[in-house]
Formats: C-alpha cells, sequence, structure tokens
C-alpha cells in the first residue's frame, strides 16, 4: 500500500472537446431519466409496499437494481462479475474507490446502504440515497448503542447492508485497513448466529482515452475532489472502462469470536481479490 495515495494529486482531467460535449449531452440527459424515472416508479411502489410489508422491501430494490445496471451502461462502464450473492440474512462489505460504487454494487446485489449522517442532506444524492433505504449513521461513539439497535432493526428485518469498512474513499489502487466499529452489531446475542457477512473487491481500469491511456485514477474520487467535474470527465469519456467485482466466499458470524478478527479476514479477502483484480482485470475476469 502506497503511504502518500491521499496526498496524490488528482490527474487533471483534459478538455471535453466538441465530441466530448457531445457524450454529454446525451449520456447527462439519459442517466438523469433513467435514474430520476426509475425513483419515481420506486416511490410509486413503496406506496403499495410499505402498508403490506412494513419495514421489509420485496420489490422496490429490484428497481434499484434494474436502475444501476443500466446507468453503468450509459456511462458506457462494463460491468464483470465473479462469483455470487450469497443467500440468508448478513451484510456485504467492500472496498471504497467512487461515487460509482452506488451504481456497481446495487447493480450486483438487491442491498441497503449504511452512510455517514452528512450524505443525507447532500443535495440530490441524499435525497435518491433516503428514497432507496440508505441507513444514515453519525461517527459519534456515544450513539453506538442505538446506531446497534438500528442495524439490528434492519437484519432482522431482511435488509442486506452494505458498508464500506476503510470509512473513507481511496483513488482506487489500494484497500486500506478495515475498521471494525460496526462489525459489533453482528455479535450481538439475536444475530450472530443466523448472519453472515460477504466481502466485496471492487476495481476499477481505466478506458482507453484519445492520445493514449487514462491514468489508472481515472474512476477515483477522494479526498477533497468535487463531484461535478469527476461526473463530467465519466460523461465525457470516449469510454468508461472496466469494474471488476468479486464476491467472495461469506463469513458466519458465529465463527469469530470479536468484531476485530472478522474484520480482519473480511479485509484480507477484499484485499487478496482487489490484488487479483489489478493483476488480471484487462485480461477480462472468466464471468460477466
Amino acid at each position: 500500500m502506497s503511504e502518500s495515495w491521499n496526498e496524490a494529486v488528482p490527474d487533471p482531467a483534459p478538455p471535453p472537446g466538441l465530441a466530448g460535449w457531445l457524450r454529454v449531452t446525451l449520456r447527462g440527459p439519459a442517466l438523469v431519466l433513467l435514474v430520476f424515472g426509475g425513483l419515481g416508479v420506486l416511490l410509486l411502489l413503496r406506496l403499495a409496499e410499505r402498508p403490506l410489508c412494513g419495514l421489509r422491501r420485496p420489490v422496490t430494490p429490484h428497481i434499484t437494481k434494474f436502475v444501476c445496471r443500466n446507468a453503468l451502461r450509459i456511462l458506457g462502464v462494463e460491468l464483470l462479475i465473479r462469483g455470487h450473492p450469497m443467500g440468508g440474512q448478513g451484510a456485504m462489505v467492500a472496498n471504497h474507490s467512487s461515487w460509482l460504487d452506488i451504481f456497481v454494487l446495487n447493480a450486483v446485489d438487491c442491498i441497503y446502504f449504511v452512510s455517514k449522517s452528512e450524505v443525507a442532506r447532500w443535495p440530490g444524492i441524499g435525497w435518491l440515497a433516503r428514497a432507496t433505504g440508505t441507513l444514515f449513521i453519525r461517527r459519534d461513539r456515544r450513539e453506538a448503542r442505538a446506531q446497534t439497535a438500528l442495524l439490528e432493526t434492519r437484519l432482522l428485518a431482511g435488509h442486506r447492508l452494505l458498508f464500506f469498512p476503510e470509512g473513507t474513499s481511496t483513488d482506487g489502487l489500494q484497500v486500506l485497513p478495515f475498521k471494525s466499529t460496526l462489525f459489533q452489531a453482528f455479535l450481538s446475542p439475536a444475530l450472530k448466529d443466523r448472519l453472515a457477512v460477504q466481502p466485496a473487491s471492487v476495481f476499477y481500469a481505466a478506458p482507453p482515452l484519445m492520445g493514449g491511456a487514462a491514468s489508472p485514477r481515472f474512476h477515483g474520487w477522494w479526498g477533497e475532489m468535487d463531484f461535478a467535474p469527476h461526473l463530467l470527465k465519466v460523461l465525457a469519456a470516449p469510454r468508461g472502462g472496466r469494474v471488476g467485482v468479486i464476491l467472495h466466499a461469506p463469513l458466519r458470524v458465529r465463527d469469530f469470536a470479536d468484531r476485530k478478527t472478522l474484520a480482519a479476514q473480511a479485509g484480507a479477502a477484499v484485499e487478496a481479490g482487489h490484488r487479483e483484480l489489478r493483476e488480471h482485470l484487462p485480461a477480462r475476469p472468466d464471468r460477466a
């Protein structure tokens, strides 16, 4: 792992040019129509789903999955998946590189993100996150017990939660050590014998661009990077590159004595898969 990755200056995106702006004008409205049109359908279905099913959401997560798969197609990002989403109750944990992870991981499985509370106040993104069932938590030790209770409620309702144990996004070229705090909820007496945690490795291969290859950090969105310029860069690119996802064997929570060993085992699996994708994704994983 590079010690100075977070000090790296993001590579400046070249001006889109005429062809780039044409791609932006074609892809941008299509993406907005897909996302907000899908959100409208989801909210209408939720009007019936809520009184019939309560906290459970047997239908609407499939709308989110459909929207996210097609959003990647609009952006020209090729999704390649190895492994299968686990059955049964539990959570998925993954490394975090970009806002694109939201589309990628929702396209892989019907999940609900666990996010920091600040995201709920972000214009547009916060609204979408709330509508799709994101669970917001505050990073405050004084609220740890209440947050654990919220996680337990959602997990017992059958929700497949997803969170990023690194605690931040990176430039996409490494996996940071996993923080163990949120793993504690899985070890509660009411849950530990019923749950599993599935590690997922995500790696983006930069697309070829006019005049040469893009920076390997093309998809990374970290630090103080602004969202709008990064979105513009992705929309304007001739191709969106590839993203590989490896879904690892689930870890049964009851097999672990404490949250730190569970977090370490999950982190090791994600790191190994990330390393494999870094080496082999350009040659295409064996199954899409």
